[in-house]
């Protein structure tokens, strides 16, 4: 572990406050370090390993691809990313898809569509609405649509053709759309990064017949939610819309890296030859295993989601030092009264991994994770979220 972490600090880049664990392996839902303990993993690498590590199925067919080619350029025709494609379409009724690497690839493909679109049609809107607390990305367009400030600072001026407003208010969406000439809006339905908010219905609905009546792009970004997360498909699902563009990447590519942006009926042509690309964007390696992750998201299991989801908020309720519980299906966020950075270090001393957003612990779990597993890992939670900090009551 000391060599581990000297020669990190000396080569890697210093972004990340890493806990000091090194991972040796797991499988499934259980992790072990390199002194052998080990650990329930909470939160599926950021919502990732939706099957937990070491998925049969899906290292299955990652090597039976691997043993073909790994590789070729998008100059050629390729089955695995066809076979995704196809199945993506069907499964959601969007019209095209293209490849990316990562969620932030995604959304400025969508940022681009949004844009080209409007360009298409000569109506001279450009700008973008987002949400406050919301997250699309770290690059320089996706950090502009990210309207929270604690990313913007020291990569000031941000990308300019962002607007964002308040969640949830109908008033403030008409005011901007009208005040900045909106090409299209971007939104999250369960704010991620920002703290684990779900959208209401209503105000979903009311985007919705805005865009409609101003021609605007409406495009939902469900990197987080997406690939059954929620206990829907997509989570746009439940609100009963039907979304211009749906960006997802995290969990469809089981532990490898894939960025997906779907385009409806109304946004279908708008990329051409020659106005976006990727070099590794729908590799066969990664598309043959996000196949076969989508291809096993089935009833059966969105509704296995939705019960231990019901688990999880039933035995939460009540608890000590929990002040509220958020989210839907397994995207869950935990508000406590001790800090979250204290009890994510002590749950990680009894063994269970999870994750924070903003003051809130996050549960990402893997989508089939045990149910042995799961009651241990929420004991485990709810004692250390109960836990009074000698610190805080001096």
């Amino acid at each position: 572990m000391k060599d581990i972490k000297e020669k990190d600090a000396k080569y890697i880049a210093g972004t990340y406050a890493r806990f000091p664990i090194a991972i040796k392996y797991g499988k499934g839902s259980v992790l072990y370090d390199e002194n052998g303990k080990s650990y329930i993993d909470m939160g599926s690498g950021i919502a990732v390993s939706i099957f937990g590590l070491q998925d049969d199925v899906w290292k299955e067919a990652v090597i039976e691809q691997m043993n073909k080619y790994q590789h070729t350029s998008n100059l050629y025709y390729t089955e695995p990313c066809v076979k995704l494609a196809e199945l993506l379409c069907e499964k959601t009724g969007m019209k095209k898809v293209f490849f990316s690497n990562s969620g932030a690839e995604a959304n400025e493909c969508a940022i681009k569509v949004i844009r080209k679109y409007q360009e298409d049609k000569k109506s001279g809107k450009y700008n973008i609405i987002t949400l406050k607390n919301s997250f699309h990305g770290r690059t320089l367009a996706t950090l502009a649509a990210t309207a929270q400030d604690e990313f913007h600072k020291n990569f000031l001026p941000l990308t300019p053709g962002f607007v964002a407003v308040e969640a949830g208010n109908l008033e403030a969406l008409k005011k901007a759309v009208k005040d900045h000439n909106a090409a299209g809006i971007l939104f999250e339905t369960i704010q991620g990064e920002g703290g684990v908010n779900p959208l209401s219905y209503e105000y979903v609905k009311g985007i919705e017949k805005i865009a409609h009546e101003n021609d605007m792009v409406i495009a939902v970004d469900e990197v987080q939610t997406g690939n059954g997360r929620t206990g829907e498909l997509y989570s746009y699902m439940g609100y009963g819309i039907t979304p211009d563009i749906v960006t997802t990447a995290k969990g469809i590519g089981g532990g490898l890296p894939i960025g997906i942006t779907m385009m409806g009926e109304k946004t279908e042509g708008v990329l051409t030859k020659g106005t976006h690309g990727s070099t590794f964007g729908g590799n066969p390696i990664a598309a043959a295993g996000a196949y076969s992750i989508l291809t096993r998201i089935n009833q059966g299991l969105l509704e296995g989601i939705k019960q231990k989801s019901e688990y999880i908020f039933e035995i939460l309720q009540g608890k000590k030092g929990i002040k509220s519980v958020t989210g839907k299906g397994l995207m869950i966020g935990i508000e406590t009264e001790r800090k979250a950075d204290n009890i994510v270090n002590d749950c990680i001393e009894k063994g269970v991994l999870v994750l924070k957003a903003k003051n809130k612990i996050r549960l990402l779990p893997a989508l089939n994770i045990g149910r042995t597993e799961l009651i241990k890992a929420m004991d485990i939670i709810i004692e250390c979220v109960a836990i009074e900090d000698k610190e805080e009551n001096n």
